[in-house]
Parts: C-alpha cells; structure tokens; sequence
C-alpha cells in the first residue's frame, strides 16, 4: 500500500471486531475500533478515518443516528455490515448517506474488495471535482462541452439521461437510492417517480451500453437502486 489506510470499526460483537481487526492487520491497514455509537462519532472527530465499518445494532444507539451524526461533518465512505436483511433498512441506511450495505453473515474477501473500492472512490474525488474528460472502455465524457461519445462516435442524450449519466459517474462505485437520484434530478417537489426513473436508465442503458442485459457501467440494486461500476 501507498500509504496507511485507517480504517473504524463500529461493531459491538467481539468476536465479529475481532475478526475484521485481524484481517485489515493482515492487509496492511490501520484499524481503530469500539463498540458503541457516541464513541464512535468522537473517534471519527479526531482520527477522521479513510473508511467507516459500521453495525447498525449498537448497545447504546441505533446505527443510523451514526450515520447522520458522521454525515453532518464528513463524507467519508461509510460501509454498512448488518444482520438487517430488509431491504428497507439498506434502503433507509444508504439514503441517509452509506456507501455501502453488507450483510451478515459474510465473506471478508467480499468487506476487503469494498473497502478497496471505497478506498478508491474517496481518493478519486476527495477535494476535487470531475476532470474535464472522464473514459472508461468504449465511454468518453467530455464534461465542458457536455458530449458523450461511445468507441469515439457522439451520441445524443437528452438532458434529464446526461444528468443522470453525470450523477452516477460522479459517484461510481457507490450505490444511489431511488429516492437519492429522484431528489438530485427532479426534486421531490416536481413530482420524479420510480417508473420514470426507471424509463429514462433503461434509454440510458439503451444508447450507452454494448449489450444490455449484461451492463458493463449502469448496475442495478434491485430493489434499492443503481451505481457505476468503478470495476
């Protein structure tokens, strides 16, 4: 590694903290861990860690109280790890600004790959914004002229499909809720709703991917909502 990642675990089952210590160790990270939600939200204040692992079943308060209490001062990437399977609570969790749901139980090869990726994401936009040509593959974005271009051909978006475009690619890697991107496109006050959401990706996908049912940028979160492969 480049440089120490500091990673907080906010975990209140020893034997889970335990676990995900000894592993980051192996990988070369620095961890920092607790057990309970208030001295989680000091140790953020004063280590402000790269990544966030966070259990929503806290002793003293529920998880996401965390999350908003982190998200009022820092945006840094907080990935979610909970035996919550409802898709309500992955929904509630990422809309009030997690990057990240697993749930228990799991493999901690999948936890380290979306750290990395968190890890990733933050370094690719923290304290900077996009760059003026943004390529992955076969897609080029050159954000000053607003153009896209597939294997080097312009097509044609409307502009509600280029701010959708732009919003995920912004935060690739990360998944947006279908209440996050209807709130950042349309407002809630004009009335987005999540069939139209979903027209508007499907022509999205339609002019933007090779093959469709196989997507290689826009990836959908059933039932949750869509991200950018930072793949």
């Amino acid at each position: 590694m480049e440089r120490e990642i500091t990673v907080l675990i906010i975990e209140d089952d020893k034997y889970i903290s335990n676990f995900i210590c000894m592993s980051l160790k192996q990988e070369g990270y620095r961890y920092i861990k607790t057990s309970t939600g208030r001295e989680a939200i000091s140790l953020c204040y004063a280590n402000n860690p790269d990544v966030i692992i966070l259990d929503l079943g806290l002793p003293d308060m529920d998880g996401i109280q965390v999350i908003e209490h982190i998200r009022s001062h820092s945006e840094k990437p907080i990935i979610v790890v909970s035996a919550r399977q409802e898709e309500a609570e992955k929904i509630r969790a990422l809309d009030m600004g997690a990057d990240d749901y697993v749930v228990k139980p799991f493999y901690m090869g999948e936890l380290l790959a979306r750290i990395r990726v968190a890890v990733r994401k933050s370094e690719k936009t923290q304290g900077t914004e996009l760059q003026s040509i943004f390529q992955k593959d076969y897609l080029k974005i050159d954000f000053e002229k607003r153009m896209v271009f597939i294997d080097e051909k312009e097509i044609h978006l409307t502009p509600i499909e280029y701010r959708l475009l732009i919003l995920l690619v912004k935060n690739r890697g990360k998944v947006l809720t279908h209440n996050q991107i209807l709130g950042r496109i349309w407002g809630y006050e004009e009335g987005g709703d999540a069939n139209s959401l979903r027209v508007f990706m499907a022509t999205l996908r339609r002019k933007i991917e090779k093959d469709t049912t196989n997507p290689r940028f826009i990836i959908t979160e059933v039932g949750v909502g869509y991200r950018f492969s930072d793949e």
